[in-house]
């Protein structure tokens, strides 16, 4: 997994990329002082988990975490522990309490691979797909998949008959579905084309299902229907 560390203090972010060195399935690809080349590394590089401070100059973590539409998984490291409350709102993996010792480090980004590997086992083929159901893989027809909603640290996955529920997030999903059927419509929804009923103003009917159109997402989805005028 990549990770960038994130924290204004040289001596915290020492120590976390130390705690990662340890960590055989950790690359360390940046360390950034703020939040403004944090957000540059992340439109520049594959990232898969953060470490960011919550506590810095001019742009917060927390400020930083509202200004991500798509963003990777979040593990938050602070000096104190009234952001707790918050930071779970934002669905980040974990919140890390400095100092930091070796067994907590390890207990989150645990909790980080778990939901990177659930994640990987979403596999497309050309018409199908597999999905792992409790301890059942489900073959699952593209036809059939209405929709995909963000649920936190997991998503749902609506299809014409059933819901499932998949320990996933859906950039993760985005990456590996078929992009002529499937499209990005707002930060909590990807859509089959396909499937759309009808448009209006900026919400989509999909059979009894409304979703909202993103005003950052808009442009792009209109250039994927369509039009006869």
């Amino acid at each position: 997994m990549n990770c960038i560390i994130v924290d204004d203090d040289d001596a915290s972010a020492k120590a976390l990329a130390q705690l990662a060195k340890q960590i055989d399935y950790l690359t360390v690809v940046k360390t950034c002082t703020n939040s403004l080349d944090a957000l540059a590394v992340l439109q520049k590089e594959r990232i898969d988990l953060v470490f960011l401070d919550v506590e810095m100059p001019e742009m917060s973590g927390i400020e930083m975490l509202r200004t991500i539409d798509v963003r990777p998984q979040i593990i938050l490291t602070t000096s104190q522990t009234k952001y707790a409350s918050e930071a779970f709102d934002l669905n980040v993996v974990d919140y890390l309490v400095k100092p930091i010792a070796l067994p907590r480090f390890v207990k989150a980004v645990s909790k980080a691979r778990e939901i990177n590997e659930a994640s990987s086992s979403f596999n497309i083929s050309k018409d199908f797909f597999f999905i792992k159901n409790n301890s059942v893989l489900m073959k699952i027809l593209i036809k059939d998949v209405l929709l995909i909603e963000a649920l936190g640290d997991y998503v749902k996955l609506h299809t014409k008959d059933q819901r499932f529920i998949l320990h996933a997030t859906l950039k993760s999903l985005e990456s590996k579905l078929p992009n002529n059927k499937f499209v990005r419509v707002h930060r909590s929804y990807i859509i089959q084309i396909d499937s759309i009923k009808e448009i209006e103003d900026t919400t989509i009917f999909i059979n009894d299902i409304s979703v909202p159109i993103g005003a950052i997402y808009k442009e792009e989805f209109i250039k994927r229907l369509n039009l006869l005028y």
